[in-house]
């Protein structure tokens, strides 16, 4: 889950889950569309539109915090309704909201309770009685959508309000092109917003109309989303009106209002200049104008900048220039079929519902983080590297969604990892948690370590060729794990209590850092697998006595592992503890879906005292995924293991909209029952998923929700900072990963698939439990798990044959899958 978890909200989405309301959006023909698409690639021989696979919405409800706007392959600008309500990246699908406006700057998945940007809301008006009487004010624009009326696609976005005014849009990278549809016979009006965004957190801007260019210039500065209030970001926008010369200006002006009785409007004024209202509050204010003949139909083009106005305006002409809106969309869509193309399916042997969550999760994974090279600010500002933004949150993403661009992408996986070593050069440590430009808050560390480090042992062949200088990149992660930042709530780590503990202490003593001293428990655990990676890229470069060192902290997790605890008749959790060794004791079920407590702090929160974050100790206490089978010794062997973990997720307090818990549904083949993962996995994606907009587990987390689906129905999942993918049973009979940089193909085929056992509990006689393995003709050295450089790196053919006979393969052929106290990742490959 992402930061914004607490119990009330976890409690509300299963609310959501198990209502028997139906929402009514989007539009039902987006389902027909989609199926429709399935069933004629099933039976057809041609080229296949992915696109035409995706639903945009999933996730737009049941606070997935999904952006359904249109947007390319990592845009920066993603064009989007905002609404009013809890709605983080603007949109939800609940018709009881109102829309506020169009706007060109979301994120999706994010979950911020600010929300996140939603700067420069547009609002197509009907003004019958003229100009002084449009509705401007944020509460007096607001409307209602027309029911089964919103869709979208891959670069595409339509919302039809109830006044019939339709709106659509499409994206490039940092610009885009609105449409609006008015009723026949009435004047267009448009109201654009200079002060609001989504968290209500502006802090000064400038408004310039030019009615002979046909242009509204904006730029200002906002709040954070999720990060110190006191630092703020710049933004800018370039609104073309004219649609090269097709369109005339009409009444133009400029607006300020307020809740309290001020509704001004300045006809003919073209120049706003407003300072952050310093006794609190903020003036509304903005550009009203019209369009004279009575249009149908108004285009206008839009630029997005982070650096000033005339960049924003350079980005639409060079972006977009005077192409049409299907032009800019078949743009994006070609852009769209591309990204997703990297991994294609039997469509005609897949159920349905697998290819829609597949395409639909696939997408939503090149969504963010956004691309704004060229665009940086402050210490970013001309930097030479690659620039991404929403790097928030790093804990979210390490798991699954950079181990899943690195098997098709590592283009774009290598661009991301130059800007987080980019943030080493310029400020010391790499960036944890970027939001809105700004650092955001740490949340078990420096886990852009675990992101780099992967890049690392899976790419160090190439990456030279992929503009990654590998000394640079350690230097960065010695950085993290070394050097104590004077403040770790939003880079770095607390290393130096950390290194003289050998843990994180509790009410510890600390003279030279600053930061929120909580989550002990789980910062521990996670600052241990940081240095894991870490060992990995000092292993890989041969600095032998650093890999010493970094394999002796990896192993840090042990020192927070209470043996005389007991829950539910198990022995044996995670817990915090004092500088003087002895453990302070906490529950393991608080801050669990089992937890009576349901207003305990359980996130960042000053008073939480939990010792672990967004978690409990029942989930937590599973998290040493490079050391699993000393785990399994601490909590008494396989068998107890084996029983613990049915218990975990029989008792409920597996959550799969939580990150720690990710790897647990395959935990099972560490004890050496892999047939058990394959049961639990179905169950995990058949209760937590599905096609609808409540069809994720809570919140996206920046497509980490995309990633593990993904994984999940590709019969596969990775182990962070390794090159080791644990194998399962796919839900499609086969499918090939493109790798175009390496040049390779990796087919993947299901010997025996049943597509019967694609189903939350596995019918008896239906094959899905994994008999064998092949890696282009020749037998894997085990069933359960295999390498990047034996498998994607090369390419070829792989054949994971299944059988219905569970007992008969409820163990891995071979060695169960790798633990470093057990020797595993003894040499780099």
């Amino acid at each position: 889950m992402s930061w914004q978890w607490h119990f009330l909200a976890f409690a509300a989405a299963l609310v959501s889950i198990t209502s028997d309301v139906v929402n009514a959006q989007p539009s039902p023909d987006l389902q027909r569309r989609i199926s429709a698409a399935i069933k004629s690639a099933a039976n057809s021989s041609g080229p296949i539109d992915y696109t035409a696979f995706v639903n945009p919405f999933i996730g737009t409800d049941n606070f997935g915090d999904v952006c359904p706007g249109a947007s390319i392959p990592f845009g920066m600008a993603k064009f989007s309704t905002d609404l009013t309500g809890y709605a983080p990246a603007g949109y939800v699908t609940d018709p009881t909201e109102k829309i506020r406006g169009l706007s060109p700057l979301h994120d999706s998945g994010t979950g911020s309770s600010l929300g996140t940007y939603g700067n420069f809301e547009i609002m197509p008006l009907l003004c019958p009685r003229g100009f002084n009487t449009c509705t401007t004010k944020l509460l007096d624009r607001e409307r209602f959508r027309k029911n089964n009326t919103d869709d979208a696609s891959p670069g595409y976005f339509a919302q039809t309000l109830d006044n019939n005014i339709k709106m659509e849009a499409t994206a490039t990278r940092r610009a885009g092109l609105e449409r609006f549809t008015f009723p026949a016979n009435s004047k267009p009006y448009f109201v654009l917003d200079l002060a609001n965004d989504l968290p209500n957190s502006f802090a000064g801007g400038t408004l310039d109309i030019d009615p002979t260019k046909g242009r509204i210039t904006i730029g200002g500065r906002w709040g954070s989303s999720f990060g110190p209030g006191r630092f703020s970001y710049q933004a800018f926008a370039c609104y073309d009106l004219l649609d090269g010369g097709k369109q005339k200006l009409d009444e133009f002006g400029v607006w300020t209002a307020d809740a309290f009785g001020l509704d001004a409007k300045g006809p003919g004024q073209t120049h706003l200049n407003l300072s952050l209202n310093l006794i609190g509050g903020v003036y509304e204010s903005g550009a009203l104008f019209s369009f004279a003949n009575q249009p149908k139909q108004v285009n206008l083009r839009v630029g997005v900048s982070f650096v000033s106005t005339d960049q924003a305006c350079a980005n639409a002409k060079s972006e977009i220039g005077s192409a049409s809106f299907d032009e800019i969309h078949e743009r994006a869509r070609t852009l769209w079929n591309e990204k997703l193309s990297k991994i294609e399916i039997d469509v005609g042997g897949t159920p349905a519902n697998v290819t829609e969550m597949l395409y639909s999760s696939l997408y939503r994974a090149s969504l963010t983080p956004n691309n704004a090279t060229g665009e940086a600010q402050g210490l970013f500002a001309n930097t030479k590297s690659f620039y991404f933004d929403s790097l928030y949150c790093s804990w979210d993403t390490f798991r699954t969604f950079y181990p899943l661009l690195g098997l098709h992408s590592p283009v774009e996986f290598a661009q991301i990892v130059d800007s987080y070593i980019d943030g080493w050069r310029k400020n010391g440590w790499m960036p944890e948690c970027r939001a809105n430009n700004l650092p955001g808050w740490t949340q078990g560390g420096s886990s852009a370590d675990s992101i780099v480090s992967h890049f690392a042992v899976n790419y160090h062949n190439e990456a030279q060729k992929l503009g990654i200088n590998l000394d640079e990149l350690y230097s960065a992660l010695l950085a993290d794990g070394d050097l104590n930042p004077p403040e770790w709530n939003t880079q770095g780590r607390q290393v130096n209590v950390y290194k003289q503990y050998g843990y994180v202490p509790f009410a510890v003593l600390d003279t030279s850092s600053t930061g929120r001293q909580t989550r002990e428990g789980s910062r521990t655990l996670e600052y241990a697998f940081e240095d894991f990676g870490i060992r990995q890229v000092a292993q890989l470069l041969g600095k032998k006595d650093d890999e010493a060192r970094f394999t002796n902290s990896s192993l840090f997790y042990r020192n927070v592992w209470d043996p005389s605890i007991k829950s539910d008749g198990f022995t044996g959790f995670s817990q915090k503890r004092f500088m003087n060794g002895s453990f302070a004791f906490q529950n393991p079920i608080n801050c669990s879906p089992n937890d009576k407590n349901d207003t305990r702090p359980c996130s960042l929160q000053g008073n939480n005292i939990n010792g672990f974050y967004e978690s409990s100790s029942w989930e937590y206490s599973w998290f040493a995924p490079h050391d699993t089978a000393h785990l399994i010794d601490l909590m008494g062997g396989n068998a107890t293991f084996v029983k613990r973990l049915d218990h975990f997720f029989n008792a409920g307090y597996y959550l799969a909209g939580n990150e720690p818990s990710f790897q647990t549904p395959i935990g099972y083949h560490y004890a050496n029952h892999p047939a058990q993962s394959v049961d639990r996995v179905r169950e995990v994606v058949f209760q937590n998923f599905d096609i609808t907009p409540a069809g994720l587990p809570g919140n996206d987390d920046q497509a980490a929700m995309a990633s593990l689906l993904s994984f999940h129905l590709l019969g596969l999942y990775p182990v962070p900072s390794t090159t080791q993918f644990l194998i399962l049973s796919p839900f499609t009979p086969k499918y090939t990963i493109h790798n175009s940089f390496l040049n390779t193909s990796t087919t993947v085929t299901t010997k025996n698939f049943d597509a019967r056992s694609v189903a939350e509990k596995i019918p008896r006689g239906a094959a899905a439990y994994v008999k064998s393995v092949t890696v282009n003709g020749k037998a894997s050295a085990s069933t359960c798990h295999f390498d990047f450089y034996d498998v994607f790196r090369l390419g070829g053919e792989v054949v994971i044959e299944v059988t219905s006979d569970r007992t008969a393969v409820d163990q891995c052929v071979g060695s169960v899958p790798e633990s470093l106290s057990t020797g595993g990742f003894a040499s780099a490959r």
